[in-house]
């Protein structure tokens, strides 16, 4: 049954899945394997029997790419997936096509078949298309990826996954339903930091950690905003390049405003997740992981400075609390976000240092602060200094570091970017390393944190059912608002 959308014709989504089965069958005659099987270089990955089995592919095969958003981060991701030299590009899609910011994208790429809406490349190219990259606004990721998913499609999705706690729970379902490679873009989950962390755990030097200090202390967009306000920003004339109903997909309507766009989604409770969604995974997450932390039992916002309905607080200090897990001991993880919100450090602790390896905002590069973004780590013997994104561990203080030097394991070298390790996982000769079964419970982690934020108020939530129990409407917050209608059925794939 098809249908008409916005003057054009589209195909619903049962049809578009049957873009995959046509596409593979197209493929040079390749017959139609078990679904549980990804194809590879020389060899695939079955998720079944957890092994590489032997495959028609060639290791010199590239993956056919398409990206959604092409300008600023997304742009970024783009030119460092095809740097890998593991991509055809193969199609371009940005809301905005053709505005300053996508120009450089579209002159690397002269011929590749460009797209406003994502739903028409689909419709168009569903069969030439192996894996997409989305690299768009937050509360956008939710569609994209899912219609991306149950196309068949390999996703990798700029983190926070979603915007949304159910929205998240549903990625993580697609991504086991349509058995297809997923990476979430904290790119430092491929780097030294994530390494360092895993064998510092399994060799026992990372133990017994009940505490940890989470920091992201530098200027925010929505630092000069006046948070006395009471409505939402004022229509202004959309520019000439805009597909406004397309950049807002599933939200409900707002009218366009500047400080809606380049980045300044970022900056409103209904479009983005705030300095929590932007650092939390770059900080907390190779913590997240092997500390085996899954989802806190309660979130207490003690500091929420400049706090308003509308947008983000000027300064956070929200507390995480994990429960005891297997032989672990119970967690607190502290969170600070804000100018003037900075965390005490312990004794010894020495510079805070920015590293020269994490990419800039969009909106410049990331200034000094009186302490970088970065974490400490509190276990029962040591503690740990850590920066951001791939940044290693140090154990202070320095005398304390150079007692255990002996007793540090060899940390291996990463085998691939986290580019290279994607696009390496579409042709099953890795795994990727922020899959949404991992980067999944963590993102659901921040999407707390910010009911909270939004709210002010401290939540209780129940890890078996995943509900919050001491307030409804924060319950309801997990779902959020409807879809704006004609936007459903990303729900329901």
């Amino acid at each position: 049954m098809k249908r008409q959308l916005d003057n054009t014709l589209f195909v619903d989504s049962n049809q578009r899945r049957n873009f995959l089965k046509k596409g593979l069958l197209a493929f040079g005659g390749m017959s139609i394997l078990p679904g549980n099987v990804i194809f590879a270089g020389n060899k695939m990955w079955d998720e079944n029997t957890q092994s590489y089995q032997k495959s028609s592919f060639l290791p010199s095969e590239k993956v056919n790419l398409a990206c959604v958003g092409i300008g600023h981060r997304g742009g970024q991701i783009l030119k460092s997936l095809h740097a890998t030299g593991l991509a055809n590009i193969v199609a371009l899609c940005d809301a905005d096509l053709g505005a300053e910011h996508t120009l450089g994208v579209l002159e690397m790429f002269p011929d590749v078949p460009r797209f406003k809406d994502f739903r028409k490349m689909f419709d168009k190219m569903g069969n030439k298309i192996e894996a997409v990259s989305v690299g768009t606004p937050d509360f956008s990721h939710f569609p994209i990826t899912m219609l991306a998913m149950s196309l068949g499609k390999h996703v990798y999705v700029e983190k926070p996954m979603a915007r949304t706690f159910n929205e998240i729970e549903l990625m993580m379902a697609a991504a086991k339903k349509y058995n297809v490679s997923t990476q979430m873009g904290n790119q430092g989950h491929s780097g030294a930091n994530y390494f360092q962390f895993k064998a510092w755990k399994e060799a026992g030097i990372i133990k017994d950690v009940t505490a940890m200090t989470a920091h992201m202390n530098s200027a925010r967009r929505w630092h000069g905003f006046d948070p006395g306000i009471t409505k939402f920003p004022e229509k202004q004339a959309l520019p000439a390049t805009m597909d406004w109903d397309v950049w807002l997909n599933t939200a409900q309507h707002h009218d366009y405003n500047k400080d809606y766009h380049h980045g300044q989604w970022r900056c409103w409770y209904d479009f983005g997740m705030g300095a929590l969604g932007d650092w939390g995974a770059h900080i907390m997450d190779t913590a997240h992981e092997f500390l085996e932390l899954g989802l806190p039992y309660e979130v207490n916002p003690l500091r929420l400075s400049g706090h308003n309905s509308f947008f983000f607080p000027f300064s956070s200090t929200l507390v995480f609390k994990f429960p005891e897990r297997s032989n672990m001991p119970p967690l607190d993880i502290t969170w600070y976000d804000g100018l003037d919100n900075i965390p005490s450090v312990p004794k010894g602790y020495g510079v805070s240092e920015i590293d020269p390896n994490v990419p800039p905002p969009s909106n410049g590069a990331l200034q000094p602060a009186k302490l970088n973004p970065g974490k400490i780590i509190y276990s029962k013997d040591l503690t740990f200094k850590g920066g951001t994104h791939g940044g290693t561990l140090s154990i202070i203080p320095e005398k304390k570091a150079q007692k255990m030097e002996k007793k540090l394991p060899d940390v291996p070298v990463s085998p691939s970017n986290h580019f290279a390790n994607f696009l390496l996982a579409c042709k099953g000769e890795e795994k990727c390393r922020s899959s949404f079964d991992i980067s999944g419970p963590l993102s659901q982690v921040f999407t707390l944190g910010v009911v909270a934020q939004r709210l002010s108020s401290r939540i209780i939530f129940d890890r078996k059912t995943k509900q919050i129990t001491n307030n409804k409407f924060a319950n309801q917050m997990l779902v959020g608002n409807p879809p704006r209608k004609g936007w459903e059925e990303f729900y329901k794939l």
